[in-house]
């Protein structure tokens, strides 16, 4: 008896992580560039025309995005596993994370439904990890990214934005900077993808300093914020330690400051989490909370004493878990 063995697609798979680094020589050949797009990071299977959305940390997050629960018509491909991210472009050219904060903490199928209305979404692929019954896993980027422009993904609420190499990488870095955009991804031509490895294949090249960070509390608000939030205490693990990181009290909206007054409220907790000393001018008033919630933040760098230089809140990370995040370079 003769035949091909069909293989089944996995039901879980994490994400390929990159490193923070720097921009490769432009004449070197063996880098592609890719725009880093500000928003969640999901994996996307599809199987017989339904796609279901797993976050960075393998939560099921399908509900919050309807206009994504249904494979493109037009695309020949029964299963699939995408690898990309969930962006809201709110109207404009380039994504906007403030916006897409909207749709990462819904409760209800109608909330969704609402939003996906008011504030939709595309998911933006940029590699492809399993076609039909062929696992790409092992296939070099070139080859992934090859097959996945040929799939035509090109269509509504689904895009596959263009990968670059030599000089072309510099010119897209100089886009997102005039844009004032994250930065841009190099990835090896060569690489394979690691599912849940931070690899040196993938670069993270920043233009702005960004870090995601744990809550572990927040002070108490004056004058027009009396009674709210004035500044969120955060920091960063290392060696398994929550590190006081410093206090972050600018990018909020008031939507934002109710928004974690109630996501704090039950998390509240008697003494710090922190295992470094939080200074006594934000300890004394302090609100202490469990570390449960991850942040991201702009800020202009580290000081000596390892605390975030003027950061500004961005928005928060339910995609991430607080024990992942560690200081990152910049």
């Amino acid at each position: 008896m003769t035949g091909t063995l069909q293989q089944e697609p996995p039901s879980e798979l994490r994400p390929m992580l990159a490193v923070a680094g720097s921009m490769p020589a432009p004449q070197d050949p063996d880098w592609a560039y890719e725009m880093k797009w500000d928003g969640l990071r999901a994996i996307a299977f599809v199987r017989d025309g339904q796609v279901r959305l797993a976050s960075r940390t393998g939560r099921d997050i399908s509900h919050a995005y309807p206009e994504l629960n249904r494979w493109p018509d037009t695309v020949r491909a029964g299963q699939a596993i995408l690898d990309g991210e969930i962006a809201a472009f709110a109207g404009g050219q380039w994504p906007d994370f403030e916006a897409l904060q909207q749709r990462m903490n819904i409760g209800t199928a109608a909330q969704a439904r609402l939003l996906a209305a008011q504030i939709p979404v595309v998911y933006v692929a940029f590699d492809l990890l399993w076609l039909d019954s062929r696992p790409l896993l092992r296939q070099t980027y070139a080859q992934r990214r090859a097959q996945l422009e040929d799939l035509d993904l090109e269509t509504g609420n689904w895009q596959v934005p263009p990968s670059f190499t030599g000089e072309a990488g510099v010119q897209l870095r100089g886009v997102s900077v005039s844009n004032g955009l994250e930065g841009i991804m190099a990835k090896r031509l060569q690489s394979r993808y690691e599912p849940g490895r931070r690899s040196p294949a993938w670069r993270k090249i920043k233009n702005l300093h960004r870090q995601e960070v744990v809550i572990g509390g927040w002070e108490p608000g004056e004058g027009n914020r009396t009674g709210r939030i004035g500044s969120l205490l955060v920091g960063v693990y290392e060696a398994g330690e929550l590190q006081y990181s410093g206090q972050v009290g600018t990018g909020f909206t008031e939507q934002t400051l109710g928004m974690l007054g109630r996501r704090l409220a039950p998390l509240r907790r008697d003494s710090s989490p922190f295992g470094t000393a939080v200074p006594t001018e934000y300890s004394r008033s302090a609100q202490w909370v469990e570390p449960a919630l991850v942040a991201e933040v702009e800020f202009r760098g580290w000081t000596r004493s390892g605390r975030l230089r003027a950061p500004s809140y961005k928005g928060l990370r339910p995609d991430k878990e607080p024990a992942d995040v560690v200081r990152e370079p910049g």
